[in-house]
């Protein structure tokens, strides 16, 4: 048996890379098809168009995004009735998202950085593991919020993914969305049996807390699809609440792909979604938005974890050495 475990276990250390390879191997090939011919001119020229006050709007909508991630941590803090300072909580959460979103295998690299920190505010190993999932669930009930209502109240959003599912397919799923979203607060209400996802369980928070939840998550996607709606031009522009769906949809599958970054498979899903403009102009915005989205907070959170290394060695420098045993 011990054998087996083992053997399981590797297998499952190389599925998922292998998956984000093949995920990053066929959405490039497949993106090479759509960029086809495309200006590298045209590009540069799409980029310098951007307005200043669209810049302003996009670090806005950037700071936004990292605001709100914090409230992740903080509801899941407050479901494990801990207490940490909103400082810590927003550095912790900026750094693990930062890094998680760039180098992929977010439930992973997310876990790492908030055991690091969280457990100088004493929390245990299996209450970072509950917090990292609670915050995945957060993400994720956002998600099918949104994608459920955009999807039943916005039309022009029906044929934008049609190689991927019909239209009344996709409204068929827009309402199983929300009704797992209703199902989640009636058993958050009625305090049903505890939630298992994977290897953790998870009691259902208070109502209180799982309505903050379906709150908070879409407001942090309101304010990242923000960014790429404010990098695309003004003109031919479907509209926010087409690129917020187009914006999510993509998002979506690039984590699902595992590809670190989701590079390949989000320009891939966003490019095939925006018809309206050309391949270079659509690739100029996603490039606005990995830079505020990923590459600018991935500097920030380095620099935030190589600070906070620094100040644990000198806390075990600073401590007295152990007596001498007699």
């Amino acid at each position: 048996m011990a054998g087996q475990c083992g053997n399981s276990s590797r297998w499952k250390r190389f599925l998922w890379p292998v998956i984000g390879l093949t995920a990053i191997s066929i959405s490039f090939w497949l993106l090479t098809k759509e960029l086809r011919g495309m200006s590298w001119h045209v590009l540069w020229l799409d980029l310098r168009a951007i307005p200043s006050q669209h810049w302003l709007m996009i670090l806005i909508c950037t700071l936004g995004c990292y605001l709100i991630l914090a409230a992740y941590d903080g509801l899941a803090l407050q479901h494990l009735h801990k207490k940490v300072g909103y400082l810590f909580i927003a550095l912790c959460s900026l750094s693990s998202y930062a890094l998680s979103h760039t180098l992929g295998a977010s439930a992973f690299t997310g876990a790492v950085i908030r055991y690091r920190a969280y457990s100088t505010k004493g929390l245990s190993a299996a209450e970072v593991g509950v917090l990292a999932t609670f915050c995945s669930l957060t993400f994720a009930l956002g998600v099918m919020m949104l994608l459920g209502a955009l999807y039943l109240l916005v039309p022009a959003l029906d044929d934008r993914f049609s190689t991927l599912l019909s239209g009344p397919t996709v409204r068929w799923i827009a309402f199983g969305l929300l009704a797992l979203v209703i199902f989640y607060l009636i058993g958050s209400a009625l305090k049903l049996p505890d939630l298992i996802i994977r290897n953790f369980r998870i009691s259902y928070p208070s109502l209180s807390i799982a309505l903050k939840q379906v709150v908070v998550a879409p407001v942090e996607l309101f304010f990242a699809g923000g960014i790429l709606y404010f990098a695309l031009p003004a003109l031919g522009n479907p509209g926010y609440f087409v690129v917020l769906g187009v914006f999510v949809v993509g998002f979506t599958l690039a984590l699902l792909s595992h590809a670190p970054g989701g590079i390949g498979v989000f320009e891939l899903a966003v490019i095939t979604a925006l018809p309206e403009f050309p391949p270079e102009t659509v690739l100029a915005a996603l490039l606005v938005f990995r830079l505020c989205y990923f590459l600018i907070p991935l500097a920030i959170g380095l620099l935030t974890v190589a600070y906070f290394e620094h100040q644990q060695l000198k806390t075990v420098d600073a401590q007295p050495n152990d007596p001498p045993t007699p």
